[in-house]
């Protein structure tokens, strides 16, 4: 299959298969680059599993994912900070020099947003070091608004880029996700502010298909389905000087009930038909 240089899934799409089914099939249908989780990788074993990638000669795009620092407890915050330093480690391990982070939402019984984000930035102030040190960045995740309760109090690239600007560029930068951001017209100018800084770590896609599903987590949709043009997006983050891998990233029921083989091949042709 052509126009796949770039392409990376997100072992999340296809997560029916399991880590040796997903390297078998990438090496089948040349895709050269995956994204990784760690939840899976740990359940194989991360030094298994980079050898695994490394002798499938795949690249690994990014591992998902750190964060949810926003507690406010010191032995939450404790446990949290060492959990993200882990995840550093096991990144380095895999050979990925991007660990995806999501903030984190509201701690219990919280309204407060503003300083919840100044958490995230305390945390980053603990971890950018070890993860420069390890020759990993961290790449903040703005997530949805419909997400900032429970999962993301950065809603927004430039909120993102306002926690990331306290830190180095190689320390500290943000994702770009269509899904998260299609709808905000601000986006292409907060994009170019990030590639003017060196900051756009990582750059994932999925549609934006209505009606949601009940639950709303697993609603994106399979690129060209839905309401996001990815070629524009695309064109935003190249523009802003990004050239690096481009990421299909799909939580969707639907998708898992199917044969994982079928479906990776069908992400290949809908990332060649819309974003190669």
């Amino acid at each position: 299959m052509t126009g796949l240089a770039r392409f990376s899934i997100n072992q999340m799409t296809v997560r029916q298969l399991s880590l040796p089914e997903l390297v078998g099939a990438c090496r089948d249908l040349g895709v050269p680059g995956v994204g990784l989780w760690r939840e899976p990788v740990r359940a194989y074993g991360v030094e298994a599993a980079a050898g695994l990638v490394r002798d499938a000669g795949l690249t690994v795009t990014t591992l998902c994912r750190g964060g949810f620092l926003t507690a406010t407890g010191a032995g939450e915050r404790a446990a949290a900070l060492a959990d993200n330093r882990r995840a550093v480690d096991e990144a380095a391990t895999l050979g990925t020099g991007t660990l995806v982070l999501v903030p984190g939402g509201l701690p219990a019984g919280s309204r407060d947003l503003r300083g919840a984000r100044e958490r995230v930035a305390e945390a980053l102030a603990e971890l950018s070091p070890y993860a420069g040190e390890h020759g990993v960045k961290l790449a903040i995740e703005p997530l949805h608004p419909m997400f900032a309760s429970d999962r993301c109090v950065v809603s927004t690239l430039a909120q993102a880029l306002d926690l990331a600007e306290r830190f180095p560029a190689h320390q500290v930068g943000v994702t770009v996700d269509t899904y998260h951001l299609w709808w905000d017209d601000t986006a292409p100018a907060q994009i170019a502010r990030a590639g003017a800084q060196g900051r756009i770590h990582a750059f994932q896609l999925a549609d934006w298909i209505t009606p949601l599903p009940e639950g709303v987590l697993n609603g994106r949709g399979q690129i060209g389905d839905g309401a996001i043009d990815m070629r524009e997006w695309k064109g935003y983050v190249e523009a802003a000087g990004y050239t690096g891998a481009i990421e299909v990233e799909l939580f969707n029921d639907a998708l898992w009930a199917r044969d994982g083989r079928e479906l990776l091949a069908e992400t290949a042709a809908r990332f060649t038909e819309h974003a190669a």
